[in-house]
């Protein structure tokens, strides 16, 4: 048994890292333990052999197709990139794809046929009967399976089980296919709705605007609002420095507590529902802007709703979900690049991890200056009855915002630097998508639509000219950004709302309805 689980585990090990490789190995070891369990019979006796064996491959498959995307690509299977390059390829351009890597297709195949030769002998060599079964063994069997059903009754557990993920994996490239071909009609249409609305510049020159857009940041949690550790250093340092030409969205407002829905609002000026809305993307283009989309998430639906829509896309991030360890920083050198580029107007979105949980995933290892450190945030804490765990997480959430503050300063500097020289006008924007509770209103921390703190987000604006002081305490909704961006990218279309943009003269503010009960929207 132990030999056929070192087999398998090679093979986890190389695929996956961290806690999956035990919930792997715990996922394989019940058909293992029939090994020890004495059979009588020969056809039983092949019968073991032939599923232990299927068993144990089934396993060192998954994690060489596994080891082979992360050495290639550095991507997950369920990673964006992989879906969408399966979904988008045929069988001439899958063969091809083989053909060009065939020297490691054929070292994988080298080692999977070793390892399955091994794995023969080895599940040819179960316990044998009429023998009976020493009772320290049963016990062992009893308690070794009774382990490995908590993996199996666990979903997110189960979901791992190369059965269980390769299945999901062909739906989901099946399905991910049948959407691309819907989307892209999707994106010609939102295209064709944008060139009818007519949008022109009113600016002549150069013309760049930066927006910025981060997941799960609460202002509350940002020095530059106030908060008691120094979380935002380089943010205020910013903020001294660009002086009239930069604002601090006192009371800014998401109107959503996750992702996806935000955006849409955030893109669709707040009227994703509308018959036919207007995305800021396809007007930016249709008004002669050249638009990148770089990112830090790896989200399907994120990348064929939006990011499609820009002229250049990038993405440095190829594994989903909340264990990505990819740091936000990754893409500063994307964002030069895009700078540097010659079109005479740009619209560069980025679009940031920010401190999506997990918090410690999001800045960089051993650079926590708040772990234990007993301040006046963690004395206030334990003051208000907040648990370990949620203090311990506040720290984590506070490190990855001290090292997101140097993220976004960068794109901040990169946007006042590059190109001052060549004239013109150029802008900033960041806000978060959504907020986060991390021991504010409740004992809890994680995404929040019952609370305050979910919806409670950063929201900042420079450009190379004064801006009017006043508006950094109205109120502000994310739903509305895109007006804002309009004003900084100097839009003018068919339909156009100014009054929904924070910066105009004859702003009017209208309180969002969000699922909690919010005091005051200007606090």
């Amino acid at each position: 048994m132990a030999g056929l689980a070192a087999v398998a585990a090679v093979f986890i090990v190389l695929g996956h890292d961290g806690r999956r490789v035990a919930q792997l190995l715990l996922l394989l070891l019940p058909l293992l333990a029939w090994l020890a369990w004495p059979l009588r019979s020969t056809a039983a006796m092949r019968l073991r052999r032939v599923a232990l064996w299927t068993w144990v491959m089934l396993f060192a498959l998954d994690g060489a197709a596994r080891a082979f995307l992360l050495d290639s690509y550095q991507a997950a299977p369920d990673g964006a990139l992989v879906l969408g390059a399966v979904a988008n390829s045929n069988g001439r351009e899958g063969g091809e794809y083989l053909w060009l890597h065939w020297r490691t297709v054929v070292l994988w195949l080298a080692a999977l046929a070793g390892a399955g030769t091994l794995a023969w002998r080895l599940s040819g060599r179960g316990r044998r009967g009429p023998a009976q079964t020493p009772r320290w063994l049963v016990i062992a069997l009893v308690i070794a399976l009774l382990i490995a059903s908590v993996a199996y009754a666990s979903k997110p557990w189960r979901r791992l089980h190369p059965l269980a993920f390769w299945s999901n994996w062909a739906q989901s490239v099946q399905t991910l296919a049948a959407d691309m071909a819907d989307q892209q009609r999707e994106r010609d249409e939102v295209l064709a709705r944008a060139k009818q609305a007519a949008p022109v510049i009113t600016r002549s020159g150069p013309s760049t605007v930066v927006l910025v857009i981060t997941d799960s940041i609460n202002r509350d949690n940002m020095g530059l609002y106030g908060y008691r550790r120094a979380t935002t250093p380089r943010l205020q340092v910013q903020q001294r420095q660009a002086g009239e030409n930069m604002l601090v969205l006192r009371n800014a407002w998401s109107v959503d507590a996750s992702t996806l829905p935000a955006l849409r609002n955030m893109f669709a000026f707040g009227r994703p529902e509308e018959a036919q809305p207007q995305h800021l993307l396809a007007l930016a283009r249709a008004a002669g802007y050249k638009v990148w989309w770089m990112s830090n998430h790896d989200d399907v639906a994120i990348e064929q709703q939006h990011a499609r829509l820009a002229d250049v896309v990038e993405f440095v991030n190829r594994t989903p979900g909340r264990a990505s360890a990819s740091l936000d920083g990754e893409l500063l050198d994307c964002i030069q690049e895009a700078l540097e580029d010659p079109a005479e107007r740009k619209l560069v979105v980025v679009h940031l991890l920010g401190a999506h949980p997990h918090y410690r995933l999001r800045y960089p290892g051993g650079q926590n200056p708040f772990d234990d450190e007993v301040d006046a945030v963690e004395s206030q804490m334990v003051k208000d009855g907040r648990a370990a765990w949620v203090r311990s997480f506040r720290q984590d959430y506070d490190a990855a915002l001290l090292y997101h503050d140097f993220v976004v300063s960068e794109t901040l500097q990169l946007t006042r630097s590059i190109g001052r020289g060549q004239g013109g006008h150029r802008a900033w924007m960041y806000l978060s998508d959504h907020g986060q509770e991390v021991g504010h209103g409740g004992d809890r921390a994680g995404h929040s639509p019952h609370t305050e703190s979910g919806y409670r987000i950063p929201a900042l604006v420079w450009r190379n000219e004064p801006l009017h002081q006043a508006a950094a305490q109205r109120p502000f909704r994310a739903d509305w950004a895109g007006w804002t961006l309009a004003e900084l990218l100097h839009l003018r279309w068919n339909g156009q709302e100014p009054g929904r943009n924070v910066l105009a003269p004859d702003y009017r503010w209208q309180p969002p309805v969000l699922p909690v009960k919010v005091k005051s929207f200007v606090d």
